[in-house]
């Protein structure tokens, strides 16, 4: 296996808007892709990939978007290998600062013979074509080899060469269906430095699946073996399991830099607000025993831990909590505060909005103040991701009363402004949450499907906030929702509201 070389660069790749965008319910709106991508570009991200441009009108929006947003990463689109792709991506990324056009053909026999139905001699001829034709309207061009990992190593080595001859500035080496161990993919890799003669005009890159719970593993021993790129999404969402978590290779390389010894620029103490921000606008929770960014990756529980951490923190912790960016937990603003020292609070976690959006932002603070003794920065930023994912409110709380009690029909009476006026229903339900749900369906007249439903407190005060997360399908599609309250049935309220006012933003569109 080729060794690692100190001092060697690892680019990160993610995909978060792309491939982690394919996980079942985890479809973002245009806002909550611009939200997503503005933090990974906060976290210096070498590549984002915004979407597949030709897939459809909205993720050409998307990543005609996102290209012009970012400031610091490349933004890549991912295409198949034809023209009429190739154009797509271009036209959607040809205002970026740094477009990268991203095109792949499978290589394994079973998809070259079932899926593609070509001869590996066609498959060559369009890889290096597209390439060649993606070269000419972009500097920057990377190639895929669809499972990789599942192909014939001389043919691989073949279409390797051919592409980066062709002008392929990155080549990718995917285990699409995450059939690969790490010894076995490392080993891959190592097999490409030794047998195309010019690999090094190229960075060589690896893209690991889930499927067997290695994609993190895989990418680590892809770098170990030259890999100059590695690619994941934030938590490892994704196609099935999922793709490697980015989080985790960041943090494994930068712990173990004695192992690896190589270097990379993203900000790692930008993980959480990536992380966080994921979470919030696919409505996907990591579990709490997730490493780096679940709930429990810093807490102690058995007394020996916690006597070792207090008298010296490595005696348990490889890492500090401090190094992904975990906001410590304390009031650092109250109600007196002015809006100058909350914008300036925002901006150190990781938030920058407009001057009207920080006006509406301070006076929910403010209210928040009120109703709670501490205020802290996790509540902060609860209620800046609550805004920033936020569509247009064509239907509006008003008010809402319930009856409830394990004696009785839960009863719910909810007013929304709609359509230019205002809307009452009242309905019952197996709970004050179900019956507030059923009140609005008969107010919007809308057939929504409940797909998934959580909540979560923000804080660990008995007032804390209650963030509430919805998946409500309408038809085909399915419509994420988030709201925040101390009042749990209000929040629960506001995320399924949040979800129709997408739901009938896309209608308006």
């Amino acid at each position: 296996m080729k060794e690692a070389q100190a001092g060697r660069r690892v680019k990160f790749f993610d995909t978060t808007l792309r491939d982690g965008e394919q996980s079942p319910g985890c479809s973002m709106n245009l806002r909550e892709k611009l939200l997503v991508a503005s933090h990974l570009d906060a976290m210096q991200m070498d590549v984002i990939e915004a979407g597949f441009a030709a897939s459809s009108p909205g993720d050409f929006a998307s990543v005609q978007a996102v290209a012009e947003m970012v400031k610091v990463s490349a933004v890549a689109s991912l295409c198949r290998a034809l023209t009429a792709d190739i154009d797509a991506s271009w036209e959607a990324l040809k205002k970026a600062k740094r477009p990268r056009i991203h095109t792949f053909l499978a290589t394994s026999p079973i998809h070259m013979e079932f899926k593609l139905r070509m001869t590996p001699d066609q498959v060559y001829e369009q890889a290096v074509a597209a390439v060649k034709y993606a070269r000419n309207l972009c500097d920057d061009v990377q190639f895929s080899l669809e499972d990789a990992s599942r192909s014939d190593p001389e043919f691989m080595f073949r279409v390797i060469e051919g592409v980066i001859k062709a002008g392929a500035g990155t080549v990718n080496i995917p285990d699409t269906v995450g059939y690969a161990i790490p010894s076995q993919f490392g080993e891959l890799i190592a097999s490409i430095f030794n047998a195309v003669p010019n690999v090094g005009d190229a960075v060589i890159a690896a893209h690991c699946h889930d499927d067997l719970g290695l994609a993190v593993a895989n990418s680590l021993a892809a770098v170990q073996a030259g890999a100059g790129q590695v690619e994941g999404t934030i938590n490892g969402i994704g196609e099935r399991a999922g793709n490697a978590a980015l989080e985790e290779v960041a943090m494994a390389l930068r712990t173990r830099a004695d192992l690896f010894g190589v270097e990379f620029g993203i900000d790692t103490t930008k993980i959480y607000a990536a992380s966080k921000s994921v979470q919030a606008v696919t409505g996907s929770r990591v579990q709490a025993n997730k490493a780096i960014v679940g709930d429990n990756a810093f807490a102690h529980e058995a007394g020996i831990h916690q006597h070792g951490v207090m008298m010296n923190a490595e005696t348990y912790e490889i890492m500090t909590p401090e190094s992904i960016g975990i906001p410590r937990n304390k009031m650092v603003l109250g109600k007196h505060s002015g809006r100058h020292a909350f914008n300036q609070r925002l901006q150190e976690l990781g938030f920058n909005f407009e001057s009207d959006h920080v006006k509406v932002l301070f006076a929910e603070f403010k209210g928040l103040a009120d109703r709670k003794k501490v205020v802290s920065d996790a509540d902060i930023e609860a209620l800046a991701r609550g805004l920033a994912t936020q569509a247009e409110e064509k239907a509006r709380l008003e008010r809402f009363v319930i009856n409830s009690g394990n004696t009785i029909t839960s009863t719910s009476t909810v007013n929304l402004y709609y359509d230019g006026h205002t809307v009452e229903q009242v309905a019952i339900g197996s709970g004050p949450i179900d019956a507030s749900f059923k009140a609005i369906n008969a107010i919007m007249g809308l057939d929504l499907k409940l797909e998934a439903f959580s909540l979560s407190a923000v804080t660990d005060d008995t007032d804390a906030q209650g963030e509430a997360n919805v998946k409500v399908r309408h038809g085909k599609r399915v419509y994420n929702g988030h709201g925040l309250s101390t009042d749990i049935v209000e929040a629960s309220v506001r995320a399924y509201l949040a979800a129709i006012n997408v739901l009938l933003s896309e209608q308006g569109d």
